[in-house]
């Protein structure tokens, strides 16, 4: 089995007998509110899965590798009424490093990924049945790639390793109507990156990731009306292993990650993505630098990134938030379990949902925790002042004759 993603060799990894924990263990609140709370953890412990939230609000996980560091087809729903794990339909076929795209009608698509080498299949997960299908399959396999579902209901996959681990820069389009894959435009540089955006003006952002060659830090766009790509600003500072996230005034944020200098250690920078003048520009840094993190756009309009290793290779269990008002981030409560190559996934109720990873004896997880974001801050109000009751103009008597 070759997984080209781990950064660290598998032989540092122990093994362990995972045992099942539903306790409600509080991390210790962070002055600014958020913190941290222990839910029930997942029957397979697991790394390098998907994580989706499901029309229902319930949160589905499947794949990935498990503590054998075998690729699973077991799956799991999480429901957050109750704050428990219940198995689902098994994949047709185990894989890891693929993608989730959660369709317009509901289900969702998982494509491609690791088994033995590049999967080209597909499946499809009803949440009604809770069952998976067989779907076309890609036209070239493909794992350690990048998946969006565009404006037109379609779904791109770019980029990745081919079995043969080559870096691949051709993309192909799933159409859910005939449940068949095809050929679109070539990505003009061969990466494999695992954050497309969908852009509000239609057209999907990839950036930065790796090749054959070393760690990239151009960027592109696909414009789904022509079925093309096209060059666009590169990064102030190439890396990969990032994250990118979409905010609400629609630029793109871009945070830590994998320097492009050798020997490529963690890196704090952000930069934002602007799409109408086509450019980057840095953001403020984060407090500690990382990679194989998550980031979560929250309700309020912050990114919540959490854990993943850092500067010495170790999974850490801090947390940060970035303000887009301000540019700058601020620590927020750490996770109860240090941890990376995790899930993160925002939940209806606006709490984020942390599933499984390595955690910091580099054993794969079965824990997960919930992410409770701080209220915002209220808006000073000012005291009102008391306008002072106008005094009576005092009546002159005349002065008698």
């Amino acid at each position: 089995l070759v997984i080209q993603v781990m950064p660290r060799a598998f032989g540092q990894r122990g093994q362990r007998v995972i045992s099942k924990s539903t306790s409600s263990v509080k991390a210790p609140s962070h002055p600014n509110g958020g913190s941290w709370a222990v839910t029930d953890s997942l029957s397979t412990a697991r790394y390098l899965h998907t994580a989706t939230l499901l029309p229902n609000g319930m949160a589905l996980v499947a794949g990935g590798l498990d503590s054998n560091f075998n690729a699973s087809a077991s799956a799991e729903l999480y429901d957050p009424a109750s704050g428990t794990w219940t198995a689902t339909g098994s994949l047709n076929s185990a894989r890891t490093n693929h993608t989730a795209t959660q369709l317009p009608n509901g289900k969702v698509l998982v494509a491609g990924g690791l088994s033995n080498g590049a999967l080209p299949s597909s499946e499809l997960y009803d949440p009604t049945t809770g069952t998976w299908t067989v779907t076309g399959s890609l036209n070239t396999a493909r794992e350690s790639h990048t998946a969006a579902l565009l404006s037109n209901g379609m779904v791109l996959v770019a980029g990745g390793y081919d079995s043969n681990t080559h870096v691949l820069a051709s993309a192909e389009l799933y159409d859910p109507v005939s449940g068949s894959w095809t050929f679109t435009g070539n990505l003009n540089t061969a990466r494999t990156v695992k954050n497309a955006t969908l852009l509000t003006n239609g057209m999907v952002l990839v950036a930065a990731g790796s090749t054959n060659s070393g760690i990239l830090a151009s960027a592109e766009l696909y414009d789904p009306v022509s079925g093309s790509w096209t060059l666009t600003g590169s990064l102030n500072n190439g890396r990969s292993a990032n994250t990118a996230t979409l905010l609400p005034d629609g630029k793109v944020l871009v945070a830590a990650g994998d320097d492009i200098t050798f020997p490529s250690p963690p890196i704090a920078s952000a930069e934002l993505y602007d799409p109408e003048s086509g450019t980057w520009t840095f953001t403020g840094s984060l407090n500690t630098a990382r990679d194989l993190h998550s980031a979560t756009l929250l309700t309020n309009g912050m990114v919540l990134v959490a854990a993943g290793a850092d500067i010495s290779g170790n999974p850490t269990a801090s947390a940060e938030l970035y303000n887009p008002a301000t540019g700058s981030w601020s620590v927020t409560g750490s996770l109860n379990a240090a941890r990376e190559l995790h899930s993160a996934t925002l939940l209806a109720n606006g709490m984020v949902l942390a599933v499984g990873g390595f955690d910091s004896n580099f054993d794969v997880s079965p824990s997960a925790e919930l992410y409770n974001a701080p209220a915002p801050s209220p808006t000073p109000t000012a005291t009102p002042r008391v306008t002072p009751r106008p005094r009576p103009t005092p009546h002159i008597r005349p002065t008698p004759p």
